[in-house]
């Protein structure tokens, strides 16, 4: 065993130096802030689905190798004299101490939503301070999937007070109606550039509906999109099985072969 296996913060940090000096690894010695992007948005969704399956060993390993693109970023930042990581942990600890008053000061909440709720009003101040911009819509990455972004953005607005009543589902579902009907009359215009807008609000009113429903909509379309994924391997299966090509067969047909993927796969867990 190396020195650096015994596994501590310590040994990450020495060896990730090791690794970017010269004689370490070429590979990591040529890394940019740049380039490391692609890793960092791949290992984050790669926690996500060891999450998802429930498997403490994997989520331990997709941790590890996040964990590792964050040290690989402070190194890099330590080179170029930016940053080190004793400054990004002290950064986070001060951060997570000032939007805990309730924890570490005299602040009473009753529950989770008013935590929330501080913690945005926190948010705001301290941009406010650094001179930044302090809306409620700063800070939500532009790259987030669009539905989880969607989601975010009402979430801050309604901690702004910018929402229907709790409870009041009618109203937000009319709306979905209304953009629904919005969208069915660019559909009949035929005007293309009115059409993606209109569907772009429907899917945003329809994002607020989940919400309002305690629904996360990103992870309700992503089973929805395992869901059919299974289904349509089950449609392909019994192509194959029959000696069918699928694009020989019409509507009805495939429509009668999807009935049955449907009645094998119920909902439920539906990773692909």
């Amino acid at each position: 065993m190396t020195d650096f296996e015994h596994g501590t913060f310590e040994n990450l940090l020495e060896l990730m130096k090791k690794l970017r000096a010269p004689g370490g690894c070429p590979w990591d010695a040529e890394q940019t802030l740049d380039s490391l992007r692609r890793y960092i948005l791949e290992e984050s969704h790669e926690l996500v689905e060891a999450i998802e399956g429930g498997l403490p060993l994997d989520v331990c390993e997709e941790c590890g190798d996040l964990l590792l693109q964050v040290v690989f970023v402070s190194e890099i930042a330590s080179e170029r004299g930016w940053f080190g990581m004793e400054d990004v942990t002290r950064a986070i600890c001060k951060k997570l101490v000032s939007r805990h008053p309730h924890v570490f000061s005299d602040v009473v909440v009753s529950d989770a939503s008013e935590v929330s709720r501080n913690w945005e009003k926190i948010k705001s101040g301290e941009r406010k301070k650094r001179e930044a911009d302090s809306s409620a819509m700063a800070g939500i990455p532009r790259g987030l999937p669009a539905l989880l972004r969607a989601y975010r953005m009402q979430e801050r607005a309604a901690k702004r007070g910018f929402d229907w009543e709790a409870g009041d589902i009618e109203s937000v579902r009319a709306k979905v109606i209304e953009e629904l009907d919005e969208f069915r009359a660019e559909v009949v215009s035929a005007d293309e550039a009115a059409m993606k807008e209109e569907f772009g609000d429907m899917l945003f009113a329809m994002a607020n509906l989940a919400r309002h429903m305690g629904i996360d909509p990103e992870s309700a379309l992503q089973d929805a999109s395992g869901k059919f994924a299974k289904r349509f391997r089950e449609v392909e299966r019994q192509a194959a099985k029959r000696g069918v090509e699928m694009e020989t067969l019409d509507l009805e047909g495939l429509d009668a072969m999807w009935r049955i993927a449907k009645d094998k796969i119920k909902g439920g867990r539906t990773d692909v």
